[in-house]
């Protein structure tokens, strides 16, 4: 049985199914570095729509030339872009910033992996999203799934000095901006593969990298003139760690086209589901980089959201 199915790709034949595991797993080792760096930089140097603004400005030059050299090395025009198209990706484009900077902010509030793993909500939201968007559903045992992630996620949500778990301790301003994080990046991501589904194009590198440099174009001259407005001083604070964020933009490039490619080649609940591989990541990341430690509730949190993903996974 299942919930509102909706349909897939036309360009998702069954021998790219390798390929988009491989890149998911990819894009979730990426992804976790590019955090390292952010949250680094954000606890020094920079604010929290700084550290984002790095992340655009310095992989949007890196995205435009790749995607030239590939476009002109496999002989493929500009595709045409509708207004949908555009549509969805300034839609996706906006959400990710918003939810970048919350899971920035986040990082202020908890640590590390308690902090991804907030973030990690966004595959129990893009189900629904993904429904509402796409008509693309999961199964009843992918909301079963669903209902002990919530488990974990109520055990994440307690602040360590509470004595007791309770739906109280819902109501605090990480888990807040965990949850609003994972569902404006289960929107981005909705919208990031409607509009690869836009374009015609049977390559799913192309496609992706066309969605993506549009994109990430948008979001620099639209972070850049809010900063402009905002917080004009954070633009030169952003050159001056350009050492550091250099390295922001190279593993944003990298773990960007490779969630680009999966989006198109699969449906986003199932590519946000194996990206969950993010979570034993973090934890790496969180004691051996920045050797912050881990309560015990927050253990069985992360087990048993860990569960729920493991859990999904097996039942998609």
């Amino acid at each position: 049985m299942r919930i509102l199915s909706g349909h897939q790709s036309d360009f998702a034949p069954h021998n790219h199914m390798s390929l988009w595991i491989s890149v998911t797993l990819a894009a979730a080792c990426f992804q976790t570095l590019r955090f390292v760096l952010q949250k680094s930089l954000a606890s020094t140097a920079l604010t929290a729509a700084g550290a984002t603004f790095a992340r655009f400005v310095y992989s949007a030059p890196l995205i435009g030339a790749g995607l030239a050299a590939y476009l002109c090395a496999t002989d493929q025009p500009w595709p045409t872009l509708s207004p949908a198209f555009w549509g969805y990706g300034a839609i996706g484009g906006f959400t990710q910033v918003l939810a970048t900077i919350c899971v920035v902010m986040l990082f202020k509030s908890r640590n590390f992996a308690v902090g991804i793993t907030f973030k990690k909500t966004e595959t129990i939201q893009t189900i629904l999203v993904g429904l509402v968007v796409l008509g693309e559903g999961v199964s009843l045992l992918g909301f079963c799934a669903i209902a002990l992630g919530l488990v974990g996620v109520l055990l994440l949500s307690t602040p360590p000095d509470a004595e007791q778990m309770s739906w109280r301790g819902f109501v605090n301003r990480a888990a807040a901006l965990g949850v609003a994080s994972g569902g404006l990046f289960a929107i981005s991501g909705v919208c990031y593969r409607a509009a690869s589904l836009e374009l015609v194009v049977e390559d799913p590198l192309a496609r992706a990298g066309v969605t993506l440099a549009c994109v990430v174009v948008m979001q620099m001259v639209g972070m850049a003139l809010w900063l402009q407005w905002r917080q004009p001083f954070e633009i030169a604070a952003v050159w001056r760690a350009r050492r550091t964020a250099v390295w922001i933009g190279v593993m944003s490039m990298a773990g960007s086209i490779c969630w680009f490619v999966a989006f198109t080649l699969q449906t986003v609940a199932y590519v946000k589901a194996l990206g969950q591989i993010e979570l034993i990541l973090s934890v790496l990341a969180s004691t051996l980089f920045f050797r912050e430690r881990i309560g015990p509730r927050e253990w069985v949190g992360l087990g048993v959201l860990t569960a729920s993903i493991i859990s999904l996974i097996l039942v998609i």
